[in-house]
């Protein structure tokens, strides 16, 4: 079983880098094999609706996206999947903004190739806007015919500066508990 999450921020090592990785000790702990992929800040282009992935069947992208079509790859590939953003401007990074609209495309339009995999995403916000880039994430998950599974409360831990998320308690124990119920849902849901 294997979780792979997706940074969306150009912080490598940043705030919400430290939530992915909050989940991935859960994950680990639990037996799951975890793979983060840096989206942030690479040159990624969103979709196009030039319709060839659709036309040619091969699960990718083609326009010179080589980076998402890793990505999706890796989507596939994988039993859960994370998407990581900060807010910006009250919504998710174009980065991963790009990866949904792409990836959305290419696998509804190659046979709903995220079917009941297991989705969640998670959002370092500093002060305002997390909930509309939660929305966008779940609307991607939704979409796709992914599970999506509930924490304690939203996805999101407050923060300004590196390493501030860590000090947010009840963020903090909110990805840790969509992490457990991500891991049992996973459980579930491939094992059968």
């Amino acid at each position: 079983m294997k979780v792979v999450a997706f940074n969306g921020s150009p912080r490598r090592n940043g705030n919400t880098s430290l939530l992915i990785e909050e989940t991935f000790k859960i994950f680990r702990a639990e037996g799951i094999e975890t793979e983060v992929i840096q989206l942030g800040n690479k040159p990624v282009h969103g979709c196009t609706a030039c319709g060839k992935c659709r036309e040619i069947q091969d699960r990718k992208c083609h326009i010179k996206n080589d980076l998402l079509n890793h990505c999706i790859e890796k989507m596939i590939e994988a039993d859960g999947i994370i998407l990581g953003t900060p807010v910006y401007f009250a919504d998710v990074s174009t980065e991963i903004k790009a990866l949904i609209d792409v990836a959305g495309y290419v696998t509804r339009g190659n046979g709903h190739l995220l079917k009941r995999k297991v989705g969640a995403g998670v959002i370092s916000v500093r002060r305002g806007g997390a909930l509309p880039t939660f929305d966008t994430m779940n609307r991607f998950f939704l979409i796709n015919q992914m599970i999506v599974p509930g924490s304690s409360y939203w996805n999101f831990a407050f923060g300004k500066n590196q390493g501030d998320v860590l000090q947010d308690e009840e963020g903090i124990n909110t990805i840790r508990t969509l992490a457990e119920n991500m891991s049992w849902l996973m459980k579930k849901v491939v094992t059968d």
